[in-house]
């Protein structure tokens, strides 16, 4: 409806209004609440609350075999600037990394990079969600040279470091 609308706002009254797409968002500051979180924080949540209280293992939903694409926040807010400083059409246009990875594959780095070496147990009890979730975002790149810059194993590094640290100070 906001497409629509900005569309139909442009064209009637001049409004420069873009219409941007971005995929998952990840990043230090991301909600880590296990009821509301996303998968990046709950992951992350789950891994080094695991390794403080010295259990051996974690619990994720579904299969693990789901794909999906994710865009680090400052690349996001790269993208935004971009868009809105080059970019004066009234396309719908994705922002996002432009590579998808397995949620298993996902859950098997991040333990990594936190140091939980347990076992991921798998409930497929739970659902996996739709299959596949990546973006074409080569219309950012050709009409605002927007492409992501952040590896994912380096936002994920300052993810983690931003988990810790905000969920030191909460416990103070």
């Amino acid at each position: 409806m906001l497409l629509v609308q900005s569309q139909a706002y442009r064209q009637q009254y001049g409004f420069n209004s873009i219409y941007l797409l971005p995929v998952n968002l990840y990043g230090p500051a991301d909600n880590a609440d296990l009821e509301t979180s996303h998968v990046i924080p709950a992951i992350i949540r789950k891994c080094v609350e695991a390794l403080r209280d010295k259990r051996d293992e974690i619990v994720l939903w579904g299969t693990g075999n789901p794909t999906r694409e994710f865009l680090y926040v400052d690349d996001a807010a790269e993208g935004i600037l971009l868009a809105a400083e080059k970019y004066d059409a009234s396309d719908a246009v994705n922002l996002g990394s432009g590579q998808e990875i397995s949620i298993r594959d996902l859950a098997n780095l991040i333990s990594r990079l936190t140091g939980f070496n347990g076992k991921i147990i798998w409930d497929t009890t739970k659902p996996d969600g739709q299959p596949r979730r990546g973006l074409d975002t080569s219309m950012a790149k050709r009409l605002f040279g927007f492409s992501a810059s952040t590896p994912l194993e380096s936002g994920l590094r300052k993810t983690i470091e931003g988990f810790r640290a905000n969920t030191l100070a909460a416990v103070r």
